[in-house]
């Protein structure tokens, strides 16, 4: 099997090519399960500064060991990855980054004082967003110091104050996956990014936005993201048939779509069914206004 050297964890591991992605598995940044990264972006990556990798790396790290660990599908791009780090979503501070912790512990139990094995340490202080091991230890020691977790070596434990924190911040439940379709990255994504998918997240999802311009086919990872999704949010400014293909699919596998347009293309929907009853908006101010009365009915 051909093996690589994983750029943002720095481990060399076995991959497998799919179409124009190369597909890690069981790296630091996804110990259980793989990501993907377009082969045309391994250039512009490496010309990336020392610097700029040093402060860029473990985030790209972090996000993809988030998402993996929910299950989602994550396929990179250089384009993606000043997106991913300026997300309002990535913790800042001690604190934040401690509560990413504790949903880590939170997903992998069923309630308070149940062991989770973290194993090996030194492999998972991407769990934290941290740059390294020793913050992980510093915000490992805190939570023990505040009473919300207990360590045992390799072994942790949610207090009951530490669950219901967890529990808190995720809504009192587990959140669930959902796949968000756009067509048009360049002009959308960094709004959607900066504030669609928070309000989606406030309402119990984990969103994951998906690109689907310029593209010959929907490719098996996006089917496979959809198929993994309890919402579906498809966005049809810029009329790109693979969003109502991909979408259309979700709906056949009895999967909640929930469809939105920007005004200038409401009057040249490709298709006019009654099945599909857009929310027209303009600004994205309005568009999370109206996904925040559908989310809560």
């Amino acid at each position: 099997m051909v093996k690589k050297h994983c750029l943002f964890c720095d481990e060399i591991v076995p991959i497998e090519s799919a179409g124009d992605y190369d597909k890690y598995m069981s790296c630091a940044c996804s110990p259980e399960g793989f990501y993907s990264l377009l082969r045309e972006s391994y250039e512009p990556i490496n010309s990336l500064s020392y610097q700029e990798k040093r402060h860029i790396f473990p985030v790209i790290s972090a996000y993809i060991r988030e998402r993996t660990d929910w299950d989602d599908l994550v396929a990179l791009s250089i384009e993606d990855m000043n997106a991913i780090v300026n997300s309002p979503n990535i913790p800042v501070t001690i604190e934040e980054k401690g509560n990413r912790l504790l949903q880590y512990l939170y997903r992998h139990s069923d309630a308070a004082e149940e062991p989770v094995v973290i194993q090996p340490l030194s492999r998972s202080y991407n769990l934290t967003y941290s740059p390294n091991l020793q913050e992980l230890v510093f915000i490992i020691d805190r939570l023990a110091t505040e009473q919300f977790m207990i360590r045992e070596g390799m072994t942790f434990r949610l207090t009951a104050k530490g669950w219901s924190e967890a529990a808190l911040s995720a809504g009192g439940r587990k959140l669930k996956p959902c796949c968000v379709l756009i067509s048009d990255e360049e002009a959308m994504g960094g709004e959607w990014l900066d504030k669609v998918l928070p309000k989606i997240e406030q309402y119990g999802y984990v969103p994951q936005l998906l690109n689907l311009r310029n593209i010959d086919s929907v490719e098996p990872y996006s089917i496979e993201l959809v198929s993994a999704s309890k919402l579906v949010i498809a966005d049809l400014t810029g009329q790109e048939p693979e969003v109502y293909f991909a979408a259309g699919y979700a709906l056949g596998r009895d999967i909640p779509v929930i469809w939105t347009v920007r005004g200038c293309d409401a009057d040249k929907l490709k298709v006019q069914t009654g099945d599909i009853r857009p929310l027209v908006w303009e600004k994205t101010e309005e568009l999370t206004a109206m996904l925040q009365q559908r989310l809560s009915n």
